[in-house]
């Protein structure tokens, strides 16, 4: 019977991948990728050659499930991976997973990478209890989104695009007041890897002071 594994790939730094999953991408008889570039740069790191990989992304889930789905029923072993991080996770995956359990196939998700945790633990807050939101709105329903963060008692962590962070850091001091402690998390694992620890008003201050790039987790 055909088996879908969902297979964490690294966030950043390449070493942090399991030797399970190394396996399961050697074992597998067809890829489902994000970025098919992407994920072949991984294969090729770790000497993993003629593997077939086919597109899977936001943009054409919802046309192409019931296509995969059929082709994984004709494989026995099938991985899906994003281009970081675990697939489902802000990151498509789920409409896949949901059809494949409708249809009888038998679904496992491997343990690994995922940006949140690890921003999360190092933060200082505490881990026993917590609320993951993944990307804000754009707009509409950001502010209504920040003002229910503002009054949960449990650790709340989401992610940022680098180019709304000082907006958003903004709108979180004007709603939850500029003392309110802050762990923001940038290009975790990576060679630039930071993560700023003070109030509201204090990251406001520091990433005003420099170019913001990279990608953001910010803890609250």
């Amino acid at each position: 019977m055909a088996k879908l594994f969902i297979v964490p790939t690294p966030i950043g730094n390449l070493e942090d991948i399991t030797l399970r999953a190394l396996n399961i991408l050697k074992a597998a008889d067809l890829i489902l990728c994000e970025d098919t570039r992407t994920t072949k740069n991984l294969l090729h790191h770790y000497e993993i050659e003629g593997k077939k990989c086919m597109a899977y992304h936001i943009f054409n889930e919802h046309q192409q499930v019931e296509n995969y789905i059929r082709m994984i029923q004709q494989c026995e072993t099938v991985a899906l991976v994003s281009d970081a991080g675990t697939p489902g996770i802000s990151d498509p995956g789920f409409l896949l997973v949901r059809e494949a359990l409708k249809q009888e196939v038998e679904v496992e998700c491997l343990p690994g990478a995922t940006a949140f945790v690890p921003a999360l633990v190092q933060s200082g807050f505490p881990c026993s209890s917590f609320y993951f939101f993944g990307f804000l709105p754009h707009k509409k329903g950001k502010e209504t989104l920040l003002k229910r963060f503002a009054e949960m008692e449990e650790t709340v962590i989401f992610y940022e695009s680098p180019h709304r962070l000082l907006k958003t850091l903004a709108k979180m001091t004007e709603i939850m007041g500029p003392d309110r402690p802050v762990a923001v998390a940038k290009e975790l694992t990576k060679i630039h890897a930071f993560t700023f620890r003070g109030t509201l008003s204090e990251a406001i201050q520091h990433f005003d002071n420099q170019p913001v790039k990279g990608e953001f987790v910010i803890v609250v």
